[in-house]
């Protein structure tokens, strides 16, 4: 079954997804030129699907964890929306005073409770009211977004977005000294099963066997296993590939037991 949306665009009507495998970035050296390209700011904080399903919110992680007590405040505000069913993604931010936000903000908000001063950055619209945004172009589904926010106050915020002019975006961004952009092809869908931003099909891929170690520095480990905010420094040309593994924290020493104190006793006169 099909339903015919504006401009004579039809779009399959389907069940609410439980939960969508989130597409992720790829790091690449300079921005997209050109007017077939969407430009975003990157947020730093907890990417975040939130699943609207007639006011039963679930706030769910990259990895599907469900981590709606953590946030009554976004849970409820999402609640609120004009629909009945919808599927949003965005990052939850915790945000300094100049509008930049801050992963480590974010960080002490959960860890002490205090959340109800995060925003919900929304950045797109996967389902809503019983049809499959997500294989629309990413232009349709973010104006379906800022309607469906149109009357949604803080912290709910649409994360608006530029086309054309890649560098000069990319230029801007760095003098808010933001944590980056993020560029998207106007006609494309979100690929469920993607990895570093493009569909992944096993049948494909080209296994190498690594030759060239790199140097880089890096934020932390995400939980999928892969390296935030990534700095490249260069190549190491003094250690073979095959002796590189990945670091591991030794365990903490264990405190050398302290000598029992000498017993006390009276002397006899």
């Amino acid at each position: 079954m099909t339903r015919s949306l504006a401009g004579g665009r039809r779009a399959e009507a389907t069940a609410l997804p439980s939960w969508i495998k989130p597409q992720l970035t790829r790091l690449v050296d300079e921005p997209p030129e050109g007017p077939e390209w969407l430009h975003e700011i990157k947020f730093d904080g907890y990417r975040m699907h939130a699943r609207l399903d007639r006011s039963a919110v679930r706030l769910l992680t990259r990895t599907g964890l469900d981590w709606t007590p953590k946030y009554p405040t976004i849970a409820a505000a999402v609640a609120s929306l004009a629909a009945k069913q919808a599927y949003l993604d965005g990052e939850l931010c915790g945000v300094r005073p100049d509008g930049t936000t801050s992963f480590s903000l974010i960080q002490n908000a959960s860890d002490t409770g205090n959340s109800g001063a995060l925003v919900f950055f929304l950045f797109d619209l996967l389902h809503l009211d019983g049809e499959a945004i997500a294989p629309m172009p990413v232009t349709e589904r973010k104006e379906r977004l800022r309607a469906l926010l149109s009357d949604a106050g803080s912290p709910l915020h649409f994360s608006d977005h530029q086309i054309g002019r890649g560098l000069a975006f990319y230029d801007h961004a760095c003098t808010l000294k933001v944590e980056g952009i993020v560029s998207k092809r106007l006609d494309a869908p979100p690929p469920r099963d993607s990895r570093f931003g493009s569909p992944l099909t096993l049948s494909r891929v080209h296994w190498v066997r690594p030759e060239l170690v790199a140097e880089v520095k890096f934020l932390s480990w995400t939980e999928d296993n892969l390296l935030r905010q990534v700095v490249y420094e260069g190549l190491r040309e003094d250690k073979p590939a095959a002796e590189v593994r990945r670091a591991v924290p030794y365990p903490k020493a264990p405190e050398p037991a302290r000598p029992a104190s000498p017993s006390k006793r009276p002397r006899s006169g």
